[in-house]
């Protein structure tokens, strides 16, 4: 059911495929990440909160009940002010009375704006999960790919956000430190995420998304190289009460699973693809085929 327009494109991850989504910001607040190239036609703004409100209450009220949980867009709204978000949430609260969940992608920067007062607040009108892009744990990788902050101080920023009670799902990106760090990227991120043990742990794998110029100046893993950077990840990942979850499109192996109850379980899948994968030598020396356009 759409209600309204929105401003094209429109991203959200795929656990919000049954929210209704409403672009509190226009692209993203950063938008400089090299290998990103989500909101490159975008340019960042913050959308009137009268203009939220307004869709808001263009939603019929013959479907407000149905309507359980809000994604806000687009690549970081938890950068609104704290005012105007708390309005926007207030407004949610009200025209949806079944409304159990708001979510949001976070930035570093996002959280770095906010105290633990304020997230604490916003959780309160049920904002209750943030979508954060660590991308990788390895500093060389991080600085290659211009995320502007390191990896403590996002470990700093996302455990603000954890004792205010809000829920984390932290996204990393396999192949994004092409062959030359491929090993060094997976050990950092999975000390990285051991460490914060966030509810949810997300991998998706890079592809071609008007990025061409960040995928021209690395070396790219191969499918079967894909394989063995998760199975160097899994094997130093040991968060506690985490979810694993690797359903984005773009990857080439499906996982599933809760830390630690399924971390052995996790590898072995890993394990039988790879062995599948290294009988078929053509297949496993083959680029990934997924890409993106507008």
């Amino acid at each position: 059911m759409i209600y309204f327009h929105y401003h094209e494109p429109v991203f959200r991850p795929p656990s919000e495929a049954n929210s209704l989504i409403f672009q509190a910001t226009i692209g993203c607040s950063h938008n400089r990440c090299t290998f990103c190239g989500m909101y490159k036609n975008k340019r960042f703004q913050l959308r009137p909160v009268e203009e939220v409100v307004r869709e808001i209450n263009l939603v019929p009220a013959a479907h407000r009940a149905s309507i359980r949980r809000v994604f806000l867009a687009d690549g970081d709204a938890l950068i609104y002010p704290v005012a105007g978000l708390t309005e926007i949430l207030l407004a949610l609260g009200e025209a949806f009375p079944q409304l159990t969940r708001v979510s949001c992608y976070a930035s570093p920067q996002s959280l770095a704006g906010k105290s633990s007062e304020d997230l604490a607040q916003l959780r309160d009108h049920k904002l209750r999960l943030l979508y954060f892009g660590l991308e990788s744990g390895d500093p060389i990788t991080l600085e290659a790919v211009n995320k502007g902050y390191t990896a403590q101080a996002m470990l700093g920023q996302c455990r603000k956000a954890r004792q205010a009670g809000l829920k984390l799902s932290v996204t990393a990106i396999l192949g994004l430190a092409g062959k030359q760090r491929s090993r060094q990227h997976a050990q950092a991120t999975a000390r990285w995420v051991t460490e914060l043990s966030p509810e949810y742990f997300s991998l998706l794998t890079l592809f071609s998304r008007h990025n061409d110029d960040f995928l021209r100046g690395i070396v790219p893993l191969t499918q079967g190289e894909m394989l063995e950077e998760i199975r160097e990840m899994l094997g130093h990942l040991r968060p506690e009460r985490t979810i694993l979850r690797s359903n984005h499109v773009s990857n080439l192996l499906q996982l599933a699973g809760s830390y630690p109850k399924d971390r052995q379980r996790l590898k072995n899948e890993v394990d039988e693809a790879l062995t599948y994968a290294r009988q078929d030598r053509d297949w496993y020396d083959a680029l990934p085929g997924y890409a993106e356009s507008l």
